[in-house]
Order: structure tokens, then C-alpha cells, then sequence
């Protein structure tokens, strides 16, 4: 039975303690703010680098790892025999899917890299269901299948509370941000597979309300829930409210918030929150 090993990048926002125990190997991005290099690795917690980012002259730039880095690291895992599984953030994000896809053709170990379309929790659940396959001995068929069972009903939607970065990344025009701002615009997108789709926009708070309240309706619906997981962007008190809501709806399950990464953080800006979950 030959062994199957699991890797993802640093936008595969998860505990520590997970990525620990399921022996998940983590490639980190790095990020430039004004000029400085980061590794987006453990040692760049999410608070530090919002902090850093509200004292940046410029939006931080956020790039894939070295397609070296991946064959090194590939070549290790595989050095015993190994097979590797690599799953990562949304190529529409990033372009670390497709170093990572170029550094497999140069391994000397068998690799088979995957564009998961998601990022953030969204991205691991297909991590972690892959690694717990992997660790029961599965084969790289058995968790192919599962995680493309994972991705096709995964539901993430991204809340913006602030449209300043996406101005500054010129993704929305200046004067649109500028009316948002004075009217203080909320928006609710679906990120679904690469494509931010608006489901809610509106004045103020109310807005986040509204739109949760339609999604624990929706929710209260299913009976194949199977994960949830909820992050911020120093949002932790309106995701600890969404925490709440959603427990209440399921009380055994587990669901974590955590601070998102700075990939997804540079884009979104302060105060932005994502929740996501799949079904079977």
C-alpha cells in the first residue's frame, strides 16, 4: 500500500492543531508591505498583519511560493515512496495552483495537484478530508473522489464591510468607493468557483442581519450539513454573533472561527467576514 502525503498553501486558513495532526504540509505564500517581505507562515498571526496593513503607505502584494520550494518539498515527501496530493486556493486568486502544478512535472515523486476553486476554510475542508482519507490508508482515487464530492457542494460567502482595498486594488472604481463609504454600504457576495456573485447589498448592519437571518433559514432546511466554518478580518465580534446564530441550529458540531489570511485580508480589508459550509 503505498502512502499518500497532503500538502495546501498558506490560504488554507485551519487550526495549527489540525494541520498537526493530520500531518498536513503547508506551503507559504509570502507577502511585500511597503517593500518588507513576509512569510505568511505561523509567525505572521492574522491581527499583526491587519496592523501592519493600516499603517502600509501602499496595498500589500501578496505573491505564490517559488516553483523551487514546491519540487524541494515534493521531492521529500516523496523521497520514501510517498504519493503527494496538492490542494490549493483558487487559481482566479492566486497562481500558486499552477507553480504548484509545473514543480509536480519537474518532481522526481508522483504528484497530483488540485485547484480546489476556494480558499480559506472553504479551501480546507477539502484538505482536511483528504488528509483524514489519507491517513486511513486510502488510495489517491478514493481522495480525488472525495474531495471533488467536497468541492461541488461547498457554499462560501464573503461579507465586505469597507470597500477601501478593493479600490485600491482597482477592482471597483474610486467614486464607487467613495458612495459606498459615505453611505455606508454593506455587501454579501457568493464565492462561487472563482466568481463573486453580490446575494445582499444595503445600509449599515442591517444588511449582515438580514442576510444571515435568510441563511439560518436556509440552513435550518438541510439535514446533510456536515461543516461550517466562519472567519474575520478583525471581525471577531460580528463572527462570534454569526458563531451564535449558527450554533444554536447545531449544537455537536464543532465550528471554528478563525482570523483569515492575508491573501484574502489585502482584498477584503477591515471588518469583513466569511462563512462557509458543504454539504453531503
Amino acid at each position: 500500500m503505498t502512502n499518500v502525503k497532503i500538502v495546501t498553501d498558506s490560504s488554507c486558513t485551519m487550526l495549527k492543531s489540525v494541520r498537526d495532526e493530520l500531518d498536513i504540509q503547508m506551503m507559504p505564500l509570502s507577502v511585500m508591505i511597503d517593500g518588507v517581505v513576509y512569510a505568511d507562515d505561523d509567525h505572521l498571526e492574522g491581527e499583526h498583519f491587519m496592523d501592519l496593513m493600516s499603517k502600509a503607505k501602499a496595498l500589500p502584494k501578496t505573491s505564490q511560493p517559488p516553483i523551487g520550494e514546491f519540487v524541494e518539498l515534493y521531492d521529500r515527501l516523496g523521497a520514501d515512496g510517498s504519493e503527494v496530493v496538492s490542494i490549493h486556493m483558487t487559481k482566479g486568486l492566486s497562481g500558486t495552483v499552477e507553480a504548484a502544478r509545473q514543480a509536480g512535472n519537474l518532481s522526481s515523486s508522483k504528484v497530483t495537484v488540485i485547484d480546489s476553486d476556494f480558499t480559506d476554510q472553504g479551501l480546507s475542508f477539502q484538505v482536511i478530508q483528504a488528509a483524514k482519507l489519507a491517513k486511513n490508508g486510502a488510495s489517491v482515487p478514493e481522495i480525488l473522489a472525495e474531495i471533488n464530492h467536497v468541492k461541488e457542494n461547498t457554499k462560501l460567502f464573503i461579507g465586505i464591510s469597507t470597500l477601501d482595498n478593493l479600490v485600491k486594488g482597482g477592482r471597483i472604481s474610486r467614486t464607487t468607493g467613495l458612495l459606498s463609504n459615505i453611505f455606508n454600504m454593506k455587501v454579501v457576495m457568493d464565492f462561487d468557483h472563482t466568481e463573486l456573485i453580490p446575494v445582499a447589498k444595503g445600509r449599515g448592519m442591517k444588511t449582515f442581519n438580514k442576510w444571515f437571518e435568510e441563511l439560518k433559514n436556509e440552513l435550518s432546511h438541510l439535514s446533510n450539513v456536515r461543516q461550517i466554518g466562519i472567519s474575520h478580518a478583525d471581525g471577531l465580534e460580528l463572527a462570534n454573533g454569526f458563531k451564535e446564530g449558527l450554533q444554536a441550529l447545531f449544537p455537536d458540531m464543532e465550528i471554528p472561527v478563525l482570523h483569515t489570511n492575508p491573501v484574502i485580508a489585502t482584498h477584503t480589508g477591515k471588518g469583513a467576514f466569511a462563512i462557509m459550509y458543504y454539504t453531503d
